[in-house]
């Protein structure tokens, strides 16, 4: 309660500056080309403290220690080893756009067989493909493992995920993406959140600061840029103009609910309609306490055990049926379901059924 009603305060302080804020172009939008890529490889690591994988359930961890073996020279056909610190793994990474052959790029490590950790591992050097097939980055260096594990002859505890880890800068580009930016007549700008208001604002925005017609909205979620009427040196020099233009984003009505930690986020716009809402609920309790009962000293008989439960059903006091008056503002809206004295997880339930109502005016999205 105590909390709601700190957050209701929170919130009506800070509403009128969040309406008013405006925000970079660059942090709205994605330009048309410029984009990272993924990569992934599939690799060994070494050095292992007897946490590696169990080869006879892993045979793919054997057969890729073979194959690097015999590329360094040493013949290993037709021997049986079975080493515990080699652990078989898959390598991801992202490729940056513009990123030049010779720049060093951080890698994730996940173990793919019985691996226990990888704590202070050793990644062999691993070709890192993307979906065209062709090897852009290596990667290689020790890996800093997300947790850690113990074990003995009765228990186990673990603490994060040992099993994965990464490599800062531990991937070496070796291949450029062919993207000539300076051949560009024209540039999409992709908003991330399509909306026809926030993308009309930019239109608006980017003429507004060239003086001329530069940009044109194509839909809710793309703008286009002519280049050239932008009158700047280079396509480089006009996009690092445009991004840095402020716009004032249209945000939708939006309700996020996580239902594990009881998190209820509601956007400034969030409408709710009058409606009365009763909240209150039943808790059954059942007791077994069952009863031996033996027979009397030096008779015959043999002991009975007697069932023997209580049950009971409490109603919790709960709210009895309360008005929520039609909010214009996300303080009122907080304000009033305030007022019914609930609790956060209580509060779920009540917005689920305000939604289902038709009251609640917002995209609701529960995780």
């Amino acid at each position: 309660m105590r909390l709601m009603t700190v957050m209701a305060t929170l919130i009506a302080l800070i509403a009128p500056l969040a309406h008013a804020s405006e925000v970079r172009i660059k942090d709205l939008v994605e330009f048309d080309g410029v984009r990272s890529n993924d990569l992934v490889g599939y690799g060994l690591v070494v050095g292992l403290n007897g946490t590696g994988d169990g080869i006879r359930n892993a045979p793919f961890t054997e057969e890729i220690m073979s194959n690097i073996l015999e590329r360094l020279g040493v013949n290993v056909t037709g021997e049986q080893y079975r080493p515990k610190n080699v652990a078989a793994v898959f390598v991801t990474a992202e490729l940056p756009p513009f990123s030049r052959a010779g720049s060093k790029i951080d890698v994730n490590v996940s173990a793919i067989g019985d691996a226990k950790s990888l704590l202070g591992g050793t990644l062999i050097m691993t070709p890192l493909n993307a979906a065209d097939g062709d090897i852009y980055a290596v990667a290689q260096g020790t890996i800093i493992a997300g947790g850690a594990a113990a074990e003995g002859d009765a228990g186990a505890v673990t603490k994060g995920v040992p099993t994965a880890g990464v490599i800062p800068s531990g991937a070496r580009v070796e291949r450029e993406i062919d993207f000539e930016l300076s051949s560009l007549n024209t540039l999409r700008l992709a908003l991330r959140e399509a909306d026809f208001t926030t993308a009309g604002r930019i239109e608006r925005a980017i003429n507004s600061r060239f003086g001329r017609r530069v940009a044109a909205m194509l839909d809710s979620g793309t703008v286009q840029i002519d280049i050239a009427a932008t009158g700047r040196r280079s396509t480089a020099h006009a996009l690092g103009e445009i991004e840095n233009i402020l716009v004032r984003p249209e945000r939708r009505a939006r309700v996020v609910i996580d239902q594990r930690s009881g998190t209820i986020v509601m956007g400034e716009d969030v409408r709710i309609s009058r409606v009365a809402v009763s909240q209150g609920g039943l808790t059954l309790r059942i007791q077994e306490a069952p009863l031996a009962v033996q027979p009397n000293p030096f008779a015959e008989g043999e002991t009975v055990v007697v069932p023997r439960t209580q049950a009971e059903i409490e109603e919790e006091p709960g709210v009895s049926l309360a008005e929520v008056p039609g909010g214009t503002t996300l303080s009122e809206v907080i304000a009033g379901l305030n007022a019914l004295g609930v609790q956060p997880r209580d509060m779920i339930d009540i917005l689920k059924s305000i939604k289902a109502a038709g009251a609640l005016h917002a995209e609701f999205v529960v995780h």
